[in-house]
């Protein structure tokens, strides 16, 4: 046996933060000029946010309204966080794209676009959960998602604040199966909702609000978790540990406990350690930057295979050079699960075909020019539900733009029975 842990964060997390105000940042770029071009990295800190970059685009984006507008959707709204949507400083450095980086990626037939820079990428997915995805991360997400969604309520656990952590941490058998929760970690920032007065000293406050806390996590926040996700239920019988807050308190917390950076939690968004990782982030990049759509690429790819029954589990790896549109190289691993009478290499020789990595192919197939970025911002890139959705952003002139879009492409399984006509499944 052996154990397996993953994190996640919340969207109140300050680097979620920063994350979100890039990537809503480039849906309002796509959502007026859907080739524009932007590489958005934004920080976050007390009363203050930056954002900074290179754009080629013909939309006007009001920056200040966009990331406050985000910063109070996450709950950023009350002088006590000493970060605030309405109050905030907001300083923008963005500038126009190299065009030494432009000459690279634009070419008269757009088939020939280039990739916007070098890099590796890699996709994953496996069968331990409806998702596709590993269940130690899968099982993270469910719990600050829940959280969210109590502290939104306001009816119960009317504490709580938006910077939170979860990590789960899941006991394997020998043939790689899960068979139930080790420990579960949940760190939730919190108003101080007791305060020392009387005998009451700070310290015994302290210990109440704690204890206050631990409680509702075990007997309000794991339950709903559960009746959302049944199939956690057999893991959860087992006596694992719970730790709530381990040091003790969680007052200060945000962008005023932490600097956030766009970019810093790689991990978090994609598979939560389970495979390798390219170093390339996701968020506040168009898709000409392969670090972003050759990742969804990659991912799509290796879902696929495993809903087609391929294997068990499959990890891609794409690379790419700057300004050359095919890649340099596509790799197929199953972990010694496959149910195919083929190499690793014989099965990604076979089904690439159905699959064009080059940039401009990734971004029609799967439907990336169009402004579908901020909810891949919290919670994950991966494991989501697609939808279609109806978004509204304004131009220049302030008038609403409606863009009707379709979210999470990348997670559809559209190619289970090519696949498996190819394979002879």
């Amino acid at each position: 046996m052996y154990l397996f842990t993953s994190e996640s964060v919340s969207e109140g997390h300050p680097d979620k933060v920063a994350d979100q105000i890039s990537d809503a940042l480039l849906d309002n770029f796509l959502a007026q000029d859907a080739s524009s071009k932007v590489a958005c990295e934004t920080l976050v800190t007390t009363g203050q946010v930056v954002v900074a970059g290179e754009v080629k685009s013909n939309a006007y984006v009001d920056i200040q309204s966009v990331a406050r507008g985000v910063i109070n959707r996450i709950g950023y709204t009350k002088s006590d966080y000493m970060f605030a949507g309405d109050s905030c400083g907001i300083f923008s450095a963005l500038h126009e794209q190299s065009g030494d980086i432009n000459r690279g990626v634009e070419r008269t037939d757009p088939m020939d676009q280039g990739a916007g820079d070098q890099g590796i990428m890699f996709g994953y997915a496996c069968n331990e959960t409806r998702s596709c995805m590993p269940l130690a991360l899968d099982m993270s997400h469910a719990l600050l998602r829940e959280l969210a969604a109590i502290r939104r309520e306001g009816r119960q656990m009317t504490y709580l604040r938006p910077d939170a952590k979860s990590q789960v941490t899941i006991i394997y058998d020998d043939h790689h199966k899960a068979v139930g929760v080790d420990t579960i970690v949940v760190s939730t920032q919190h108003d101080e909702f007791i305060s020392p007065s009387g005998s009451l000293s700070q310290a015994e406050a302290d210990g109440q609000m704690l204890q206050q806390i631990c409680q509702d996590v075990k007997n309000l926040l794991i339950p709903r978790v559960i009746d959302r996700h049944p199939e956690y239920a057999d893991l959860l019988r087992t006596d694992y540990k719970l730790l709530v807050n381990p040091t003790g308190k969680f007052v200060i917390g945000g962008p005023h406990g932490d600097t956030g950076l766009t970019g810093r939690k790689i991990v978090v968004d994609s598979y939560g350690g389970y495979c390798a990782h390219g170093g390339g982030a996701f968020s506040g990049k168009d898709p000409s930057k392969v670090d972003r759509s050759a990742a969804y690429a990659a991912r799509h790819l290796a879902k696929n295979l495993v809903a087609a029954g391929v294997a068990d589990q499959v990890t891609v790896q794409l690379s790419y050079a700057i300004g050359v549109a095919r890649p340099v190289s596509i790799f197929l691993d199953t972990h010694g699960t496959a149910h195919v009478d083929l190499t690793d290499q014989a099965i990604i020789e076979r089904v690439s075909p159905l699959f064009d990595m080059r940039p401009y192919a990734i971004e029609q197939r799967l439907k990336l020019r169009n402004p579908i970025y901020e909810e891949t911002a919290a919670y994950g890139h991966f494991g989501r539900e697609p939808q279609t959705v109806v978004k509204h952003f304004r131009d220049g002139n302030g008038h609403v733009i409606d863009r009707e879009v379709e979210l999470f492409t990348w997670e559809k399984l559209d190619y289970v029975g090519q696949i498996r006509q190819t394979l002879n499944l």
